[in-house]
């Protein structure tokens, strides 16, 4: 018997568009992980992997971790028992010299199943990050428009005083918002060129984008 195609899925948007919030409802939906290069960098730090400490080495020069390294990380990371049946990439790749290393690596699968895009504006990303507020305690995100505390400004659970995030103040998100259309924009074109590209509303509810988001993977064939 053929043994099913795994399925691989990428997550493109700018920051903010809820690609990372979509990846976990798929995670649970689909059976298949989330794979977030910021969680892999994190992992492979903490335990001092091989990989980790080689990235180590040059962030602590204060240089830029090469492609060769993420690839890698993503590779070993693929080749898990979790990822039998695929997996869903948050955050990689992020140009295309990394959609190229992601190519070779899925091509005994098929390659990549579906790109799902989700276009959000610039001030709509700005408004959803600049406007969170963390937790110090526990680690609980809320929103100051779209989900705040009982208590302004107070954890509902610790009561410690919220914060915001460094990565989420505004001269950061405009930073971040740069870095995509310089890096990873034009990722678009190219998924676009290989028919792989799906286009989804980003200001759509949670649930109506994740309804959407199983109706494009699940028409896909399996095999």
């Amino acid at each position: 018997m053929t043994q099913a195609r795994r399925t691989f899925l990428v997550m493109l948007g700018v920051p903010g568009a809820g690609k990372g919030t979509q990846a976990r409802l798929l995670e649970e939906a689909l059976g298949i992980p989330q794979i977030s290069t910021g969680d892999l960098f994190r992992y492979n730090l903490k335990n001092q992997t091989e990989l980790g400490l080689l990235a180590k080495s040059y962030m602590d020069r204060g240089e830029l971790v090469p492609d060769e390294v993420t690839i890698l990380m993503v590779q070993d990371r693929i080749q898990r028992e979790d990822c039998q049946k695929g997996a869903i990439f948050d955050g990689f790749p992020r140009n295309l010299v990394q959609a190229v290393a992601l190519d070779q690596m899925t091509a005994g699968d098929g390659g990549i199943r579906r790109v799902l895009m989700f276009n959000l504006d610039d001030d709509e990303a700005m408004r959803r990050i600049t406007g969170r507020r963390t937790c110090p305690v526990c680690g609980t995100v809320y929103h100051v428009d779209y989900n705040p505390p009982k208590v302004e400004g107070r954890c509902d659970l610790e009561g410690a005083e919220l914060v915001q995030r460094d990565d989420d103040k505004p001269e950061t998100v405009k930073t971040r918002l740069y870095v995509y259309y310089k890096q990873t924009s034009p990722l678009v074109g190219y998924y676009f060129a290989k028919g792989l590209l799906t286009e989804i509303d980003g200001t759509q509810p949670i649930d109506e984008v994740q309804a959407q988001l199983l109706a494009v993977v699940q028409s896909e064939p399996v095999a």
